[in-house]
């Protein structure tokens, strides 16, 4: 993998197309991966040169990612849209206490714990939305599945099956609402036409503000770490 000297050094994927007509950059906002895009017959020495002459928009880019964060005693952990404190407490099961995230037992299995009483917290929460929102159109899911998706926040199939990334239980309420309501809308409109976002307007009219947080912050999500990941 070629790379691009500096502090730090970048490594450069190249991804040759018979589409390409010109030397293109790409910055992934999941887990900062860069891609050059080139002619088939474009020399690599040509597509570094072009890489070089944009190493500053490329550094920048970078530094405006959310940074991996590990989740522990001390840390502090957006849940449904409210930033809480993880400490150690008494007890059995994990609990929220007024501004803190309680998590008993053996501080080596933080990270696992909360993110199981995560992913039990987003289930119940897109259970319900889903069901509100089915209700409301007059549809039916088959079932609620949830994943750690990097590259999309929901998803809809053909067979009427709902899927959900739990990290929508670290967002703000009104945000795992409008992507219930936005992949409900499918099984009205199993497309992205503007029949499709007029169903989603009738149900959540405020989705394009919503929407608007997860296309600007909904990459910090991504950030956090969890024991397992």
């Amino acid at each position: 993998m070629p790379v691009l000297p500096g502090s730090p050094p970048l490594d450069i994927t190249l991804r040759r197309s018979a589409r390409s007509k010109r030397f293109s950059l790409r910055v992934s906002r999941l887990d900062g991966r860069v891609t050059l895009s080139l002619p088939l017959r474009a020399r690599e020495t040509e597509a570094m040169a072009f890489a070089r002459s944009q190493e500053g928009w490329l550094r920048a880019a970078l530094a405006r990612m959310a940074l991996p964060q590990e989740v522990g005693i001390g840390s502090v952990l957006p849940v449904e849209g409210r930033m809480l404190q993880i400490v150690g407490g008494a007890g059995r099961g994990v609990r929220i206490e007024a501004e803190a995230l309680v998590v008993p037992g053996d501080p080596a299995l933080v990270g696992a714990r909360v993110a199981g009483f995560l992913k039990a917290r987003a289930r119940v929460r897109l259970v319900a939305a889903s069901d509100h929102y089915a209700q409301t159109l007059g549809v039916q899911f088959t079932g609620v599945t949830l994943r750690d998706t990097r590259s999309r926040w929901g998803s809809c199939s053909s067979s009427g099956g709902l899927m959900y990334s739990w990290r929508l239980i670290l967002a703000p309420p009104s945000v795992l609402a409008y992507v219930a309501a936005h992949e409900v809308a499918h099984l009205v409109q199993m497309n992205h036409s503007a029949a499709f976002w007029a169903v989603v307007g009738q149900v959540f009219p405020s989705w394009q503000t919503e929407r608007r947080w997860l296309h600007d912050q909904g990459q910090a999500l991504h950030a956090w770490r969890f024991a397992g990941d």
